[in-house]
């Protein structure tokens, strides 16, 4: 009997047609809504999407769920999930680069004030005066990094290219390395908020990171840092964070996503003019799909050979 194959995600570009080419023994179905997931898990072996409890409860059989993205807090939410013997795994590589790049393009903007350049830009005005001596350095500032997985990983070389000097705080600390000054273990996380010049979030949500900055921590931070939120909303004290902003307790924060996504169009976040919004799109590029495409490719074939998965999570830990 043939296998099944459930695929919620990642369409087009050629992707399904590859599948079919590659893995010719394989019955695939390739369904979006709900209730076409919920009869097609049933008899399902593999389910490759981020499903509702109510979907996953419907398989008989499963062995094994590939989430398309990196973050599996959606998923870890259910119960059911982290109980079962259902081999879960993610796509943690091909997010990594773009998502540092837009960390750094966020600093950048900052130091250099280019959101506001390009409004001078809309309303033809050349004000070389209003820039003089606003410009900030970013060779020998300091960057924190909150978790040094793949992403705060790729931040970190990138800072390092810059001149700034990097530290970190992982849960499960290791020797840093190379152009990481410092890594620490989660204990030292309020000394590296008042040491950070550009203090940036690459955690996972999980339960232990849920509000992990509250306003205490916010208060830590020196008046001239800025926050970048690469990860996930929800780690840092939103209404904590927008009174540090409002105040000018802390310059600024680029923020990519939002515990609320998306971000509701009457939210106060929109018209503060310390802060840089983009949609929740920092790693999307034509690479990062095709990466994420190639690892499910990747783990079907070590499926079919009875491998070792790459990327296999941690369900009760969350990443």
């Amino acid at each position: 009997m043939s296998m099944k194959v459930v695929v919620t995600s990642l369409f087009g570009d050629g992707f399904e047609e590859s599948l079919t080419s590659e893995f010719p023994g394989m019955d695939f179905v390739f369904v979006s809504s709900q209730e076409d997931q919920m009869r097609e898990i049933e008899d399902a072996d593999v389910f490759m999407g981020t499903p509702s409890r109510e979907v996953f409860v419907a398989a008989d059989h499963l062995r094994w769920m590939h989430c398309p993205g990196t973050g599996i807090d959606k998923l870890t939410e259910i119960p059911e999930i982290v109980d079962s013997d259902v081999v879960l795994t993610n796509a943690r590589g091909p997010h990594a680069a773009p998502m540092a790049d837009h960390v750094i393009s966020m600093c950048l903007a900052f130091s250099h004030r280019a959101h506001e350049m390009m409004a001078d830009q809309k309303a033809h005005r050349w004000e070389m005066r209003k820039y003089d001596r606003s410009f900030i350095e970013m060779e020998g500032s300091v960057m924190g990094i909150l978790a040094l997985g793949g992403i705060g990983s790729a931040v970190a070389r990138r800072a390092a290219g810059f001149g700034m000097n990097v530290y970190a705080v992982d849960k499960n600390p290791f020797p840093p390395p190379p152009g990481v000054i410092e890594l620490w273990g989660l204990d030292r996380l309020d000394d590296l908020l008042a040491m950070s010049d550009w203090f940036v979030v690459t955690a996972p949500y999980t339960p232990d990171s849920r509000g992990m900055i509250a306003a205490e921590r916010l208060a830590l931070m020196k008046p001239t840092a800025h926050i970048v939120i690469i990860s996930r909303g929800g780690i840092v004290d939103e209404d904590a964070l927008f009174d540090a902003l409002r105040s000018r307790r802390i310059a600024g924060a680029g923020i990519d996503a939002f515990e609320t996504e998306p971000l509701p169009k009457d939210s106060a976040w929109w018209d503060l003019d310390n802060v840089i919004i983009s949609p929740h799109a920092s790693a999307l590029t034509v690479e990062m799909w095709e990466g994420r495409r190639e690892i499910f490719r990747e783990n079907l074939r070590r499926f079919l050979a009875n491998e070792p998965f790459i990327y296999v999570c941690d369900k009760s830990a969350g990443f």
